[in-house]
């Protein structure tokens, strides 16, 4: 099983050998081999730029390791929500998650119990989102604010049309000569949509 281990120290001047010095006596423990080590010196808890921890996700992503294994969650996560999106995607990963002073090992039982517990909460997370984001607009809409991209220029609206009336360029060729003659990005909706309305009446 290709094992990564993970570490984090908040200064430049501490010392992640505690961490390191504990992963390397529990993968000797558990018969596991710490091949790959990423480390991010100097970064705080909350913050968001981990340039080894992003490289440790990428690893995950590209099916290069199996286990993953950390000294502690606060040590790997910036949040509880960041928890539970990172365990939700290696459960669906296939890989197994290991925090050692935490005693979670996603390969027991009991870390198999908790993954259906992560996973139904992130479920939740996503749709209280999402309610969050509908009440939003909706209120918005209510208070006169337009929501959504702002509308198309009527200039706009017509060079489509003539491309559309005048040529037989695809909706995606059009939306292209929109970009580069006028650099404007017209969503692949409106242009669709114009383009359908003057070639069926055409």
């Amino acid at each position: 099983m290709k094992t990564a281990a993970y570490l984090r120290v908040s200064t430049a001047e501490q010392d992640e050998a505690l961490q390191r010095q504990g992963i390397i006596r529990f993968a000797e423990h558990a018969d596991l081999n710490v091949t790959d080590w990423y480390c991010d010196k100097g970064v705080s808890g909350r913050e968001e730029e981990r340039p080894a921890l992003d490289d440790l996700m990428e690893a995950a992503r590209q099916r290069a390791i199996d286990c993953v294994v950390v000294w502690k969650f606060d040590r790997f996560a910036r949040s509880a929500s960041h928890l539970i999106r990172a365990l939700d995607e290696f459960n669906h990963l296939g890989i197994r998650f290991v925090s050692v002073q935490d005693n979670i090992d996603t390969d027991s039982p009991m870390g198999k119990a908790m993954f259906t517990i992560i996973g139904a909460m992130a479920e939740l997370e996503s749709s209280l989102i999402s309610e969050r984001v509908q009440a939003g607009m909706q209120a918005a809409k209510e208070e006169g604010t337009h929501v959504g991209r702002p509308p198309t220029p009527d200039e706009t609206i017509q060079e489509i049309e003539r491309l559309a009336g005048e040529t037989d360029l695809s909706i995606r060729k059009i939306k292209k000569a929109l970009k580069e003659t006028r650099n404007e990005d017209v969503s692949r909706g409106v242009v669709g949509r114009v383009v359908k309305e003057v070639r069926s009446e055409g």
